[in-house]
């Protein structure tokens, strides 16, 4: 068997109509001596709305930050069918530099747990910066972007006001409009409701599945809430100890899982309900 470690046995590219628009093939991530990811794989497919569960420390947030905000030690990530862990050198993948990184990252919007905004930037002004600075937009097109995704989120009556004169569920809002101010390709949601309060859950849910109906984004969703993700997903990966111990539709996970762990993990979750 070949190290899963040796680039040369993975494809420069991803070619076909059904290649995945995200595909971990292999990935491993390690911080010291702890393994987070261990060989992970993981295809999703392009318009599809995986969600990903698991107790702590299982990896399920580190499969978003790979793609987002670090590297990984082993296997490689592609993105629309072209590696973003790596690129192509001399007819051979290499690890990725910097420059690489950042221009694969431009397809890929995250929202946060804790929001993230500008707090100096208003929810307009939130939108407006990444397409005027990075995709290089006119401010009255960028402005005209940020004010329809504002207005999607419902929103658009508070464009004016700065990050601390709204509330949590607001904030969230104008995030996700941010993210899609960017046109990405790939949604990352990070436990995009833990950091609220329970009564305006509601409002943030209600925008991501105008996401899922509206446009043909690939969605990858971090969650602790079970029903959400049974109501909203197309897959659901259960995480446990760096690897995908279980995954299937929504109905068929919940319902009757077929691993001890899975089991356990959906059984605790329904007693501290």
């Amino acid at each position: 068997m070949k190290d899963l470690h040796d680039l040369s046995r993975y494809p420069l590219r991803l070619e076909g109509p059904d290649r995945p628009m995200v595909s971990f093939r292999n990935v491993t991530k390690r911080y010291g001596d702890l393994v987070v990811l261990d060989g992970l794989n993981l295809d999703v497919a392009e318009g599809e709305m995986v969600s990903i569960i698991g107790p702590s420390g299982s990896g399920k947030t580190t499969v978003l930050r790979m793609l987002m905000l670090e590297r990984i030690q082993g296997g490689v990530i592609y993105v629309d069918g072209a590696p973003l862990s790596h690129m192509e050198r001399g007819g051979k993948l290499v690890p990725a530099n910097s420059r690489h990184l950042r221009a694969g990252r431009e397809q890929i919007g995250m929202c946060f747990q804790h929001f993230n905004l500008f707090p100096h930037m208003t929810a307009l002004g939130n939108c407006m910066e990444g397409p005027v600075q990075v995709l290089g937009l006119s401010k009255q097109a960028a402005r005209e972007r940020a004010e329809d995704l504002l207005e999607m989120v419902g929103m658009i009556d508070k464009r004016d006001e700065h990050p601390a004169r709204l509330s949590g569920g607001q904030q969230q809002r104008v995030a996700i409009a941010r993210a899609l101010a960017m046109r990405p390709k790939v949604l990352l949601l990070d436990e995009v409701t833990s950091a609220l309060d329970p009564e305006v859950i509601g409002e943030v849910t209600e925008v991501i599945r105008k996401l899922v109906q509206k446009y043909r984004l690939t969605i990858m969703m971090v969650t602790h809430q079970m029903g959400f993700a049974a109501d909203i997903s197309d897959r659901v990966c259960f995480f446990y100890d760096g690897r995908i111990e279980e995954e299937g539709a929504p109905a068929d996970l919940f319902s009757n899982p077929q691993k001890e762990r899975t089991q356990q993990f959906l059984s605790a979750v329904k007693s501290a309900d």
